[in-house]
């Protein structure tokens, strides 16, 4: 407090100078853990395009060897 009893809003530049650090470090933390994510998120979209390509090269395979089989006549009965 200061002589005449108020309470002493200033703040000392060290005081100042660790909140713009510790704001900044938090800053630079966010930043990190986003691109981490967005990453992660992208590499696990691309697996699962792969999956799926795979999946329709697949079903395209089975529809084929399905239509082969319903072509072939009917051995002898």
């Amino acid at each position: 407090m200061s002589e005449n009893g108020e309470a002493d809003t200033t703040t000392s530049p060290t005081a100042t100078n660790s909140a713009d650090d510790a704001r900044q470090e938090l800053s630079v933390q966010l930043e990190d853990l986003l691109n981490t994510l967005s990453n992660k998120f992208a590499g696990v979209s691309s697996e699962i395009f792969a999956k799926m390509d795979e999946m329709s090269r697949r079903l395209d395979n089975l529809e084929s060897q399905i239509m082969a089989g319903k072509e072939k006549p009917n051995g002898p009965a």
